[in-house]
Formats: structure tokens, C-alpha cells, sequence
């Protein structure tokens, strides 16, 4: 269990923010904060301290350098319980620091923006957000750490009923979850720039790892067999493909209507002119083309009307 006493917040996504930081603030949590966040802050009325303040250091090289100091990584990184390290806090005048909300540049957003120009996605690679963020991780059981914004409620939530204290299995789950935050984002950097900087090491043009994401679209209504469980996945930073069709009726989708949706797609695409699919257990039991997409559709669905249902 972890009194919160002094949170340093430095954040991109600022959703919620403002909510979170006055309730931290009405709780006695002394704020340090850099930049905008800082701003954000002091317009509303919440007091914070800056970290150039804090450290007496100012901020340098147009902002790449803020929080990378030792009375920053001091206070996230020391044991509370090892004597050596808390002496030499105390030998060198650094104070606890018992909470990092941080939520890194907006990376993946800036290389999606049209025209991007390499130089402003280089600037969007966070060096002290992830720094902060793996030294308040991996000192969890003295320091909370938080990379959602959706946590908000829940910390303040358990803050309030445990007199500004939270607790073990809360501080594990925040630190597991910043992660695999972090991981998502170098790995999301590193496929950028391999394909900008078109750098292919394997001789065979295939890697020999594949680190790929994904995030959740929808539940399923079952998975291959109804007694499986199932989820729809979209690879992240990807806008095209099925991930975009809404469905108009029917019953919630399962897995087996996925794959047959894609399979339908994929063959569909095949064609030129005009094309129409029916798909039964992942097997297209109709396919044809025409001047027009409705005679494309019927001449398709009469090559085995008997399995065209459903």
C-alpha cells in the first residue's frame, strides 16, 4: 500500500485530465508537471509545480530535454525500503516522486496525418515519457503509474476510500498494463521507420520476427464452434478492409461470418468489372460478373440457390 503524495503528470491525450489532477490536488497530491500540461493546469485553477522548478534545471533543445534528470528518475526509481537508497536521496536532496501519469507523444496519429514530412514524426518519438513510465513500472510497489486516461476514475475511486492510499493488486495491474503501452509504441516506431527508411536486413525479404498489434473491433457470438469463445481483431495504425463495415441487421456475427466476409472480399477483388460473391462455410458457392452489380448478384446466386441462405 502507497500514500500518494506528489504525482508528476506530463500528458498528450489530456481527455480527463483536468477532473483527475483537481481531485488529486483536493487529496494533498503535490503536482509537477512540464509544458502545455502545466498550462492546462494553472487555467484551471489547480496548482502545479513545473519540473524545470523542481529540478533547477530549465528545459532545453526545444523541449527534447525536460524530465531527463536525476532528481526526476531518483524519486521514481528508489527502494523506500533500502536504507542506501534512501540515504542517498537524502545525500543529494531528491524528493519521493509516488505517482507518473504520462501518456506519450501522439506517434502513430502524427505519421497517419496527411503530408507528414519525416522530421515532425522524428520530433513525435517520446524520449522522456517512456523513460518516466518504465522507471515508475518497474519500482511499482512504491510508485503508481499510469498511462490510460480511462483509469482516472478508478485511481481516484480507491483513493478516496483508502485515505489517499492505493493498493498492491491495483499498482500491478497499472504497472503490467504501461508494458505492453510501451511496447505497442516502440514497436509501432520501428515499423514506420523500416518502411520509410526501406531497410530490409533478411536476404529472403521475410523477417525473422514478427511483432505485430492488435486491437479489439467487437466480441463475437461464438468462434469456429458454438461452444467457442470469439473477438474481431484490427492490426493497429490500419484503416482499410473489413474493419470499416457496419452491419445493418441480423444477428451479432460470429466468427465463421468473418471469415466468410473476408473470404467473399478477397474474391470479389479479383474482378474488374462488376462482381458479386455468396459464400457458405468459408467455400463461395456462387461468383459472377455483369454490366451491372444487381445482375452480377442474381446471376451469382443462381449458380446454387439451394445454398444461398442465411
Amino acid at each position: 500500500m502507497v500514500k500518494i503524495r506528489r504525482a508528476l503528470i506530463s500528458v498528450s491525450d489530456k481527455t480527463g485530465l483536468v477532473d483527475f489532477a483537481r481531485e488529486l490536488s483536493k487529496l494533498g497530491v503535490e503536482i509537477l508537471s512540464t509544458g502545455g500540461t502545466a498550462k492546462l493546469l494553472r487555467d484551471n485553477n489547480i496548482p502545479v509545480k513545473e519540473v524545470s522548478e523542481y529540478t533547477g534545471f530549465p528545459e532545453m533543445l526545444d523541449g527534447r530535454v525536460k524530465t531527463l534528470h536525476p532528481k526526476i528518475h531518483g524519486g521514481l526509481l528508489a527502494l523506500r525500503d533500502n536504507p542506501k537508497h534512501m540515504q542517498s536521496l537524502k545525500e543529494y536532496d531528491i524528493g519521493l516522486i509516488d505517482m507518473v501519469v504520462v501518456n506519450l507523444y501522439p506517434f502513430e496519429k502524427t505519421t497517419q496525418k496527411a503530408n507528414v514530412t519525416i522530421e515532425e514524426v522524428i520530433e513525435n518519438i517520446d524520449i522522456g515519457g517512456p523513460a518516466m513510465l518504465r522507471s515508475a513500472a518497474k519500482n511499482h510497489q512504491d510508485v503508481a503509474v499510469i498511462c490510460d486516461p480511462n483509469r482516472y476514475n478508478e485511481v481516484i475511486a480507491e483513493l478516496k476510500d483508502n485515505n489517499g492510499v492505493l493498493s498492491r493488486n491495483l499498482m500491478r495491474e497499472l504497472a503490467v498494463e504501461v508494458f505492453s503501452f510501451t511496447s505497442r509504441y516502440d514497436s509501432a516506431i520501428h515499423n514506420y521507420l523500416k518502411n520509410y527508411f526501406k531497410i530490409q536486413s533478411e536476404v529472403s525479404g521475410f523477417p525473422q520476427e514478427l511483432n505485430l498489434h492488435f486491437e479489439k473491433i467487437q466480441d463475437l457470438r461464438y468462434g469456429e464452434n458454438p461452444h467457442q469463445k470469439a473477438a474481431f481483431y484490427k492490426e493497429k495504425g490500419k484503416t482499410k478492409g473489413l474493419i470499416n463495415l457496419k452491419q445493418l441487421q441480423g444477428k451479432e456475427l460470429s466468427f465463421n461470418n468473418i471469415l466468410d466476409l473476408n473470404s467473399a472480399l478477397e474474391l470479389v477483388k479479383e474482378f474488374d468489372n462488376p462482381a458479386a460473391v455468396l459464400v457458405k462455410h468459408n467455400n463461395p458457392c456462387g461468383v459472377a460478373e455483369d454490366k451491372t452489380l444487381d445482375k452480377a448478384y442474381l446471376n451469382a446466386w443462381k449458380c446454387d440457390p439451394l445454398s444461398a441462405f442465411g
